[in-house]
């Protein structure tokens, strides 16, 4: 079974994330960008899901220096902002694609599923 990094401060969205994930998907939760990008670096991680506003290391910065190291590790990221600003950014810090919240638990898992299979 593959597994997920919930990178995801906020105890109710994790906790959706988590509902979202159970039946297909190991899942692990960090509470901030330096937590996810130490969790990438012990490996067994086969796509991120990544908050953009976290305390510590916000997920941009973290995608960025995940990305570096680990460029062929798909990083979905996670906002409740849904400009087309927003989603630029996340790209251009290397998000393979970008989740609106609240998140829908069938457009997550189209978006999990095409870039990692299930």
């Amino acid at each position: 079974m593959k597994t997920i990094l919930v990178a995801e401060d906020n105890d109710s969205n994790y906790i959706l994330m988590s509902y979202i994930l159970k039946r297909n998907y190991l899942y692990l939760r960090a509470k901030n960008g330096q937590e996810a990008c130490d969790m990438v670096d012990k490996g067994g991680i086969d796509l991120v899901l990544m908050d953009v506003k976290m305390p510590v290391m916000d997920g941009l910065v973290a995608t960025a220096k995940i990305k570096e190291k680990y460029p062929e590790l798909p990083v979905v990221a996670l906002t409740a902002n849904a400009f087309d600003s927003d989603r630029r950014l996340a790209e251009e810090a290397g998000c393979d694609d970008f989740l609106s919240k609240p998140v829908s638990s069938v457009k997550c898992l189209e978006v999990i599923e095409r870039l990692i299979g299930q």
